[in-house]
This record gives structure tokens, sequence and C-alpha cells, in this order.
């Protein structure tokens, strides 16, 4: 039996997600399926324009994405602060961006008079929305549900498009944080869809290379902010430009096939990490398959099985051999 979404979800824990959804059906999300030679590149538009529509919506940053031949990878931060932030007004307004709403969600925007019956509707109706908006499980509803209407038009079929549940698994410590975004960025490169990050057509990682050229970090993404200090603002806390340069030179290795050179910059960033370089190489290749539930070190592992009341420590063997090796 599959494992609930809140036994899986810890916020108190972590606010970051790599989430995962895969295609039914022989039918591609994109690219060209080999069996029938049709090509459904362009839904890989589809994908990044409704995605990063969706992150100016939900109080949840996208970190990562890569869009696959017949799969989706995310690495998602649920912003809680912002959440709280939001007044009642605003997480209406906030949901009728994506969803329909009706005349007393319009009256309450335009500060129409409300009767005290329908006050009661309004208050557990934006309850509703709140917890919503900060939601995985609704923010993966609100992307693949049109996507699989679309595609199912387009195809001229019914049914299932997408698997019946996506997967997610928490990202407990910088370190892992860091190393599934490094993993989702160079997706394409291991599966040889692009010779390089910048040419990684429908990912975060070209989205970020096409920024820095101007001196910029995406505004859709959450950016990087630098070490961290007093009055830190929202965001990862690295380099924007480290972080590049560590994709660059990992993405070099896994494309030649050989042990190659790890610059200065990026040595730097994975010593900081208490990542040794071997380990760095062979997680970043292979991070779905080591780890299958939350990853980090023993330690942070323990305080989330703690709080979700887990027994077993789904994955503490490759947690220990991989990230508490240094």
């Amino acid at each position: 039996m599959p494992t609930p979404r809140k036994s899986l979800v810890s916020l108190e824990d972590t606010p970051f997600y790599h989430c995962v959804s895969r295609c039914v059906r022989r039918a591609f999300l994109c690219g060209i399926d080999n069996y029938t030679h049709q090509s459904y590149e362009h839904r890989r538009d589809w994908v990044e324009s409704r995605l990063l529509e969706l992150a100016a919506v939900f109080a949840i940053d996208v970190c990562a994405y890569a869009v696959m031949s017949n799969h989706l990878h995310l690495v998602l931060r649920v912003d809680v602060a912002l959440l709280d932030a939001w007044s009642d007004v605003e997480v209406v307004m906030q949901w009728q961006k994506i969803f329909k709403g009706d005349d007393l969600n319009s009256d309450f925007i335009a500060d129409k008079i409300i009767e005290k019956y329908q006050e009661k509707i309004l208050q557990k109706r934006i309850k509703e929305y709140r917890s919503r908006l900060s939601d995985i499980s609704w923010f993966m509803r609100a992307l693949n549900e049109p996507i699989a209407r679309m595609a199912n038009k387009e195809d001229k079929c019914t049914g299932r498009f997408w698997e019946g549940r996506f997967k997610s698994q928490a990202l407990l410590d910088d370190a892992a944080v860091l190393a599934c975004m490094a993993y989702v960025d160079l997706n394409p490169i291991r599966a040889k869809m692009a010779q390089a990050p910048e040419k990684s057509d429908f990912t975060s990682i070209q989205l970020r290379i096409k920024s820095a050229l101007n001196g910029e970090q995406p505004s859709t993404l959450l950016p990087f902010v630098g070490n961290e200090r007093k009055n830190m603002p929202k965001g990862l806390m690295f380099n924007a430009q480290d972080y590049l340069q560590l994709v660059d030179d990992t993405g070099r290795i896994i494309r030649d096939d050989k042990r190659g050179a790890i610059s200065q910059s990026s040595m730097q960033l994975l010593e900081r990490l208490n990542i040794p370089q071997d380990n760095w190489l062979k997680i970043t290749s292979d991070f779905s398959r080591l780890f299958k539930g939350p990853v980090g070190t023993l330690q942070e592992l323990d305080a989330y099985c703690e709080h979700l009341d887990r027994k077993r420590r789904q994955g503490a063997a490759n947690c220990r051999r991989w990230l508490d090796s240094a």
C-alpha cells in the first residue's frame, strides 16, 4: 500500500522536496517516440509554461526542473512564511488565478458587503485555500491535470496520462538539496539528450545560465543568495556562479564518461557540503536509484523519522555511505 503523502512531508524538518511524475501508456510526454516516430517536442513548452505559472501562484518555489521524454523532475520548496504573510483577500486572489471562483469570491475581493451566513462560507474556503496553496500534492495536481487533458485531446484517447501518484522525497539538508538539484539539472546530459547544460532545453539550468549571461537570476526560480548572514533574503544559501560551475564540471565528467577534473571553486563547494568528489559524482549520476526515501545525514534522518513517528529509517544505509562518509 502506498505511503500517505502526509507521512512523507514534514515541514518541521525541511521545506525542500524532490518530485517525479511519470507517464503511462507508450505515448511520450515529449520528445520523439521511437515506437510511433511521432514528435511530442511541443509538449515541453506546455509543461514548462504551466510550471512557471504555478510558481507565481502557490506558496511553493521551484528550485530545479527537467522535462524528460516520459517523466518530469522537480525540486520544490514550500514557503510557509509567504503563505502566512498573505491576507485573506490575497489568498482568494491567488487561488482564482488558476481555479474558478464564484460571485461570493468576487464580491469578497471587490470589498462588497457580505452577508453573515456568507462570512462562514468564506472563512471555511479561505482556510482550505491556504492549506492547498502550500500543498505539494495540489501543486502537482494543478500542473499535471491540464497537461493530461491537452495530451489526451491531442492523442484522441481517454484514460490516465500520468501514473496515479507522483513520487516525492524529503531533502533534509543543504547537501541533499544541492545534490538533487544537480542531479535534476544534469538529467538531459546523462540521457544523452544534450551535450552541455546550456543546451539542455526546458530545464532550470538552461534558464539560470541564460539569466547569468545578463548578470541576473531568473525571477521564476528560487534564487541563490550567497552565504548565510544577518537579514538573510529568501533563497538558496550558495553562490549562483559556484553552482553553475559545479554543474558544468560535473556534466563534463558525466558526458565524457571520464574521471575529469573538478575546478577549485567546485572543490571548495564540495568541501563545504562535506561530500568527497567520488561520492558527489555517484550521487549526481544515480540519485533516484540510491535514495528511495528521505535524503540527508543520519542526524537529520533521525529527526525526520521521529517527527513523523516512523519506526523504520528508509534508506539509512545509503545516506550513511554517501552523505556521512566524509
